[in-house]
């Protein structure tokens, strides 16, 4: 049975980079395209950054079996990492992994980590 989880990075994004862009760079690596038919193939996510100068938080939350999660987290990881990501249109954005770790659901975030255990597919990122 899924369990909903959460992981958090934080990024220095280059000068004028899209911050919706490590966010799809992760949809992307997890399901294979920026839009999809439900379901997710591998876990049901939402992205959600706070962006403060250069410096980006990108706060995830994903529903996933708990054979699953470390797996996710390493695709996450490694994208981030990666340092890079593309839009739709064509245009790159890069960044700095600065740091990404497993963090715990918040309280404020409960809900939408239900339906996101709930769901079949993938909630917008």
């Amino acid at each position: 049975m899924r369990q909903a989880f959460a992981h958090t990075a934080v990024l220095v994004l280059e000068d004028g980079g899209d911050e919706r862009t490590p966010g799809g760079a992760i949809t992307l690596a997890l399901c294979g395209s920026w839009s999809h038919d439900p379901p997710c193939p591998l876990a049901p996510h939402h992205t959600r950054v706070h962006r403060a100068g250069g410096e980006l938080t990108l706060r995830l939350l994903f529903a996933a079996e708990p054979g699953d999660e470390e797996r996710v987290r390493s695709v996450v990881d490694g994208v981030l990492a990666r340092g890079w990501g593309d839009s739709p249109d064509g245009s790159r954005t890069t960044w700095e992994l600065v740091e990404s770790y497993a963090s715990s659901v918040l309280p404020e975030e409960e809900a939408h980590a239900r339906r996101l255990v709930r769901s079949g597919g993938q909630a917008p990122t």
